[in-house]
């Protein structure tokens, strides 16, 4: 599914006008995405949680050419899904 689609299945199942499915939708990606930058964690109960984790920095190898690189410390965004969350 990709963000039109995602929007189409929000307006359809809220009754809310596809541009306002947009708002809504870019108002969350919005919120999630500054939280995360400051760190914090989001959870929403029954669907999951989003949080950031630092990855430390490695070794590793550079496949065409065989030589060791070094890969940088990052932070990196996880999703945990909820107990309620079934796919089933």
């Amino acid at each position: 599914m990709n963000k039109s689609e995602l929007i189409n299945a929000m307006a359809a199942e809220s009754g809310l006008s596809k541009t306002d499915a947009k708002k809504a939708l870019d108002a969350f990606v919005s919120a999630v995405t500054n939280a995360m930058k400051e760190g914090d964690k989001v959870a929403l109960v029954g669907f999951g949680t989003f949080s950031v984790s630092e990855r430390a920095g490695r070794t590793g190898i550079n496949p065409a050419t065989k030589q060791p690189i070094e890969i940088p410390a990052k932070k990196v965004v996880k999703f945990k899904p909820g107990a309620e969350l079934e796919l089933e």
